[in-house]
């Protein structure tokens, strides 16, 4: 049997359960998000609102750099017109048009690549399961550009990858020469932990009863996977494809590192070319996140909506 509560600890949770306990918990924890909140406004907020500043602003007639215009009242919007304009019939939508599939079919890879490797770790692994998990978590152990590195040291003319086709007799092509396919690869061997390991964790909350009572129904092995597993695995899924996607259509190193052709460039190339070229483009690179941002939020948007229709399902 527990221990019986003292008066003045009975006293404590009458306060806590009445209503002014409630009130009491609600700024108690109003409090603890408050040092987030500010973190958001003063690294999150401030700086979205200077790109809008910048792609809105003025140029500096003297040293012909962009000048942030932070009057709303007073910004231009001819410079993000323009570009708005270049992606629907310009240079920046062909790029623009780039990015979107190389993304597309590196998330199509990791779904093929990580869904089996989610699946066995959450529900084959068994004893082996740490294991598995440190070896996923491996590679954020190293940097992003170390490993980009190491894949230009596998394929370069005389790297590992073109001696081992030599040993076979077969082509040895310069996979660093503006191949679409070494970026794809590239952003899929860079991104894939971000995948699995949200999935691995939507799988491992699977209820096995769940999976074992469509079996007792008649299920196959293949009836209950794509009728209760994979359906059920779904929000894991859409985390992973936006954790995933949300920074691939940012990237700009991945391909400059593994092809540096502008075949192969990314419209996070283009950004950074205009941030760090000349310093009339500025207000252009500004103008460029922007149109990449309301992209994006659109996809988030998706995911969100999503997120909160399952919710309400589930309930």
């Amino acid at each position: 049997m527990g221990r019986r509560l003292d008066h003045g600890e009975s006293r404590r949770l009458t306060r806590l359960s009445g209503p002014t306990g409630e009130i009491a918990r609600q700024w108690l924890w109003r409090g603890l998000a408050l040092p987030g909140v500010l973190w958001l406004l003063a690294f999150f907020l401030v700086p979205f609102y200077a790109i809008f500043a910048v792609a809105m602003g003025g140029l500096d007639p003297i040293f012909l750099s962009a000048t942030p215009e932070w009057n709303p009242l007073e910004w231009d919007f001819g410079t993000f017109t323009s570009v708005v304009g270049d992606f629907f019939a310009g240079p920046l939508g062909t790029t623009a048009l780039r990015t979107l599939i190389y993304v597309l079919v590196a998330c199509a890879a990791c779904l093929l690549v990580g869904y089996p490797v989610a699946y066995f770790v959450s529900r084959r692994a068994g004893r082996r399961k740490g294991l598995f998990l440190v070896a996923l978590v491996a590679p954020f152990w190293i940097n992003y550009l170390m490993r980009m590195l190491a894949w230009v040291n596998l394929l370069g003319r005389d790297g590992q990858v073109n001696s081992a086709l030599g040993s076979l007799n077969l082509p040895t092509p310069d996979w660093l020469a503006g191949r679409p396919v070494t970026v794809i690869l590239g952003l899929v061997y860079g991104y894939i932990p971000f995948f699995i390991l949200p999935l691995y964790a939507a799988l491992d909350r699977i209820d096995s009863n769940v999976i074992q009572a469509a079996r007792d129904l008649g299920a196959g092995p293949r009836q209950a996977f794509t009728r209760v597993t994979l359906p059920l695995s779904r929000q894991g899924i859409l985390a992973g494809l936006v954790l995933i996607m949300l920074p691939m259509f940012g990237d700009y190193y991945t391909p400059n590192l593994l092809s540096g052709s502008p075949r192969t460039r990314m419209i996070g190339n283009d950004i950074d070319q205009f941030v760090n070229g000349t310093v009339t483009a500025g207000a252009k690179g500004a103008s460029t996140t922007i149109v990449l941002m309301a992209f994006v939020a659109l996809l988030m948007g998706y995911y969100l909506v999503s997120v909160t229709r399952s919710t309400r399902e589930a309930s």
